[in-house]
């Protein structure tokens, strides 16, 4: 048998996705030292899409920035040959809120300035090509903070300058575009490539806010009012830009962040695709004889798209079967066989209580690694 190829994405709520990669690596290696195990952690433009990047040899570069409420903290982004990778859970992600749960205030007042502010520094260090992964936002602010890191100006009604440290969506009147980064036009323009794997407009019932809102904090009466404010901020941009955004797939994506991006040119992309080739997994193919691919939880929403499913087709393309590693799954036998999976293991065959799952994945990963061992290679 060629080489294991261990891709895992995060366990969310216990394990980034290099964390969860190697614990199930070391419980591999622990029960065969043959077959080589290689490690390639993977993410699908959200959280942990900077440390798959550096994982695969990007640098890592460390700033700081506005976290969400605009509180500053720690972000980075990872470069290669010309091209940067930003992630925006890093800086406006739910993860980088400081409350233990987002709130319908937090929904409201959550902002994608800090997200603009990494992208900026990318652009200062003259690289050609920035990748921005959207996924995990805590933010529902249209792009409006996003556009104030990058040196837009928000105006009220009354033509004052407003906040992008926090989100300022319902009070928008105008923006000024003239200290946008220089580099988002002209000769020097840098490409803007968005990595996003979900297709909503905007505005309406599959919108922003309708759809997303409520995961992130949102009761019913802020989705109003965040719906309500997106519509009046649409027009603005959409004038400002000359690129009619709002109705293309993926401008609701992160809150409307697509829709500041789009309406700036940025090319959308699948994220998993993205970040498979910028990470090249696809080299490593030709040398494995099994790819364990995986996350937290395998679920309809995983086969819309996500990392573990990215990972199966191009395993299957170059003819490697591959095996599911999940804390749970929920999926039937023949879903799993239709995504390209051969089999399937999962910690709750060792823990039954999720809780537990989830506090001692670590663990527990690398046991289902020497199990997997037995079964397969033995």
């Amino acid at each position: 048998m060629g080489e294991l190829l261990v891709a895992l994405d995060s366990f969310k709520g216990s394990l980034g996705a290099m964390q969860a990669t190697a614990a199930l690596a070391r419980g591999l290696r622990r029960h065969h030292s043959k077959p080589a195990v290689r490690e390639h952690p993977v993410a699908d433009g959200g959280e942990g899409t900077v440390s798959a990047a550096v994982a695969a040899g990007f640098t890592p570069v460390s700033l700081s920035a506005a976290g969400p409420l605009g509180e500053p903290l720690t972000a980075r982004y990872a470069h290669r040959d010309g091209v940067a990778v930003v992630e925006l859970a890093e800086t406006s992600g739910l993860a980088a809120l400081p409350e233990a749960a987002p709130t319908p205030a937090t929904a409201a007042a959550a902002s994608t300035h800090g997200t603009g502010q990494v992208i900026a520094a990318a652009l200062d260090a003259g690289h050609h090509t920035v990748v921005v992964g959207l996924g995990g936002s805590a933010t529902t602010d249209g792009g409006t903070g996003l556009l104030t890191g990058l040196g837009a100006l928000l105006l009220d009604a009354d033509g004052r300058e407003l906040p992008g440290r926090t989100s300022a969506l319902g009070a928008i009147g105008s923006i000024d575009l003239s200290g946008l980064h220089p580099r988002l036009a002209g000769p020097d323009r840098a490409e803007v490539i968005v990595a996003c794997d979900v297709d909503n407009p905007l505005l309406g019932l599959d919108g922003a806010a309708a759809v997303y809102g409520p995961q992130k904090g949102a009761d019913g009466s802020t989705v109003t009012a965040l719906e309500e404010a997106m519509s009046r901020w649409a027009p603005i941009l959409e004038q400002a830009t000359g690129v009619a955004a709002a109705a293309m797939p993926g401008a609701g994506a992160a809150g409307g962040a697509g829709f500041a991006l789009l309406a700036l040119g940025a090319r959308m992309v699948p994220g998993i695709d993205l970040v498979l080739r910028l990470t090249g997994l696809h080299a490593r193919l030709p040398r494995a004889g099994l790819v364990l691919t995986g996350e937290g939880s395998l679920d309809l929403q995983s086969l819309r798209g996500k990392a573990p499913m990215g990972v199966a087709s191009a395993a299957r393309t170059a003819g490697v079967p591959t095996v599911a590693v999940a804390g749970r799954s929920v999926l039937t036998t023949s879903e799993l066989t239709a995504a390209g999976f051969t089999g399937a293991f999962t910690l709750t065959e060792l823990e039954p209580d999720l809780e537990r799952c989830v506090a001692d994945a670590e663990r527990l990963l690398e046991r289902l690694g020497e199990h997997i061992a037995r079964h397969l290679l033995d």
